[in-house]
């Protein structure tokens, strides 16, 4: 029998230069042999035809730059979002559209409890959508007084804690904890932003949104990719504790298991000796499935958490400015000493503040010990203006563009936190195309939900929520935006030589849709249907959705 299967599709998009479109594709030990029709491919030798997919378009498996496993154990604990929302199984998660409903939802589950010294964890919660009204201890407390309650916010850069927490933790008035929001009388209020407050909270609590991944969860991360056409994905915030390790390698080593994950550890879990170390002997465990080597700093914060660290003339409302996840010249020296050890480096900066933080430090690093290809990227960099961008092509820094965020914060920021101008210019993909900069954009699932073709969408048409077009100029055509979900994303992973495109050597990782992005109009690109992914030539079917939505 023939090791040589060839797959017949209605279409397939190769993102490969030389050969851009094809209808049949040749694979042998899950690698692609070969792309064009079927005359072409069958120069291999002998084959098996496989027609299964001769309705559907196929493109290279997409790539998700900025994402974390916990989007797979995330739904363990209570949804209590803006938007509706499906899990990995399909099933529709009702959002909660008041300050009100959030509570009102937590005090149910928080009764249908039995254990009552179980914690109670909520995720997904947003209040800049519900005016000027923030969640304190008075709000939580509603929900208990005598069981741990610790509701993740959706940008995951702040924790709202009821008062027994508070107690736990030994978060009173004293307490000096940079992160730890206090009211006019100097009280805590319950809200803890960035990290260093949050593992207060997670030290007395537990810490399932950060900590833990477990094999169930990264089985349930494996599912949301095949439901989005994801074949790649990183986990960008991992911690290589060795629970956390033996379940990556578990998981990822089952028969047929839909997802290549390359975990990025976190930088601020250890000095960064040890940190290189750990990285290091973490490689020793790579196979095609499981690829270690990333490396994730966290600078400042969310945005519309207002934790993001923003220049002149900082925000619209007059918030304070954000948080520094660590002291800025601590943040510059790490990035350095990780450097020099030749890491690759993803790191995260919402605001323009740090971004040229970051600029600065990765150009002084250069300088100590240059690197033609070192691909560090700049996460989200959601405000960096063009002179940023400019320096970023000079020195080769990539960067990984959160598109999605025009879409779900993108009225906010016009109206509370950037102002129309500096909002239009959030997520500049034009800008970074223009300038020469490498870029990808991203979800940051579970932040928004893991979904390439919704992310394409969202930086072609830059619509936000309520319709408005949110810097028209830095739209891109379909064609930029579909590179940025493939190959753009590979590269800035350094994974471009093995994922991204449809040619001889690379996986046969591909993404199955039910309609061909390039004939749909620009508006209907997230509306078109996934029907699974096939990774390293064996397909799996997407999760059907709840029939309610």
């Amino acid at each position: 029998m023939s090791n040589i299967t060839v797959l017949k599709a209605r279409k397939i998009i190769t993102m490969n230069s030389y050969q851009p479109i094809a209808t049949h594709v040749a694979i042998r030990d899950g690698r692609v042999l070969g792309t064009g029709d079927l005359e072409s491919v069958a120069s291999f030798g002998e084959y098996q035809l496989d027609t299964r997919f001769e309705d559907k378009v196929l493109m290279p498996g997409f790539v998700e730059g900025h994402c974390h496993a916990m989007e797979g154990g995330v739904w363990k604990h209570i949804y209590v979002g803006y938007q509706d929302r499906y899990d990995p199984d399909g099933k529709l998660w009702k959002g909660a559209d008041s300050l009100q409903a959030v509570i009102d939802l937590l005090v149910e589950m928080e009764g249908q409890m039995e254990d009552p010294d179980q914690p109670l964890f909520a995720w997904g919660f947003d209040p800049i959508y519900f005016g000027e009204d923030r969640m304190s201890t008075r709000h939580v407390d509603q929900i208990s007084t005598t069981r741990m309650i610790l509701i993740l916010h959706s940008n995951g850069h702040l924790l709202n804690v009821n008062s027994k927490v508070l107690a736990a933790a030994g978060i009173d008035a004293d307490c000096s904890v940079h992160g730890v929001l206090k009211d006019t009388n100097g009280q805590p209020t319950g809200e803890l932003m960035e990290m260093a407050a949050h593992y207060m909270a997670y030290k007395v609590a537990g810490s399932p949104f950060l900590k833990g991944i477990d094999v169930e969860s990264l089985l349930g991360f494996g599912k949301s990719a095949v439901n989005c056409g994801v074949t790649m994905a990183t986990d960008l915030f991992a911690t290589f504790s060795d629970t956390n390790m033996a379940a990556y390698i578990e998981a990822t080593a089952k028969d047929n298991y839909p997802l290549r994950i390359l975990p990025a550890m976190n930088t601020l879990d250890m000095p960064p000796a040890d940190g290189i170390a750990a990285v290091i002997a973490a490689k020793k465990h790579n196979t095609e499935k499981l690829h270690f080597g990333l490396c994730k700093v966290m600078t400042d914060g969310s945005i519309q958490g207002f934790t993001g660290r923003m220049k002149w003339p900082g925000y619209l409302n007059g918030a304070p400015n954000g948080v520094w996840n660590m002291a800025p010249e601590q943040l510059s020296d790490l990035v350095g000493e990780y450097h020099r050890a030749g890491m690759h480096l993803h790191i995260h900066t919402n605001g323009d503040e740090a971004s040229e933080l970051m600029i600065d430090a990765l150009e002084k690093a250069l300088k100590e010990a240059p690197d033609a290809d070192h691909r560090h990227t700049l996460q989200h960099c959601q405000m960096a203006d063009e002179s940023q961008f400019r320096r970023m092509a000079k020195l080769g820094i990539c960067a990984n563009l959160f598109s999605n965020h025009i879409y779900y914060w993108g009225d906010q920021h016009r109206a509370i936190t950037l102002g129309p101008d500096r909002a239009s210019r959030m997520d500049a993909c034009n800008t970074a195309q223009r300038q020469g900069v490498h870029y990808a954009i991203h979800s940051d699932a579970p932040v928004t939900p893991l979904a390439p073709l919704f992310t394409a969408w969202c930086a072609v048409n830059r619509l936000t929520e309520s319709g408005v077009v949110l810097g028209e100029n830095e739209r891109i055509p379909v064609e930029r935006a579909l590179y940025a979900i493939t190959l753009g994303a590979a590269y800035t992973i350094k994974m471009d030589h093995l994922a991204g495109s449809i040619e001889p050597g690379k996986y046969a990782d591909f993404a199955v849709l039910e309609d061909d992005p390039h004939s749909v109009e620009p508006g209907k690109l997230k509306d078109i249907g996934v029907w699974g992914t096939v990774v390293g030539g064996v397909a799996t079917q997407a999760a059907a959705r709840d029939a309610r939505a």
